[in-house]
């Protein structure tokens, strides 16, 4: 970037700052909770984005002719899916329980 892009980007900020200054505690609330969870949406897709292209790396391993995987593809898939699944679940309860834990 050469120094008039910094200057118009710095610019941007400083009003978008300032606009959110304008906005009420409420307003201002809302928005930090929106933004968070529009993070954690992104950080979903983004695991999810990871997690397809290794399943399908490792189980789709001929070369894909038809729009169907084949008889040892559509299994491997589901279970590896599904593993991710359980592991994050159980993952999640654990930290709970820790979360529960920690607040006695």
């Amino acid at each position: 970037m050469d120094s008039s892009s910094d200057a118009l980007s710095s610019s941007g900020d400083q009003s978008l700052e300032q606009a959110v200054q304008q906005l009420s505690d409420k307003d201002r609330e809302d928005l930090t909770q929106f933004l968070g969870n529009e993070q954690q949406r992104a950080k979903v897709q983004s695991t999810i984005h990871v997690l397809t292209g290794m399943c399908f790396d490792k189980c789709v391993t001929g070369k894909i002719s038809s729009n169907q995987l084949d008889r040892n593809e559509d299994p491997c898939l589901r279970n590896c899916l599904n593993r991710f699944l359980d592991a994050n679940l159980s993952i999640l309860k654990h930290l709970e329980r820790l979360r529960k834990t920690e607040s006695i």
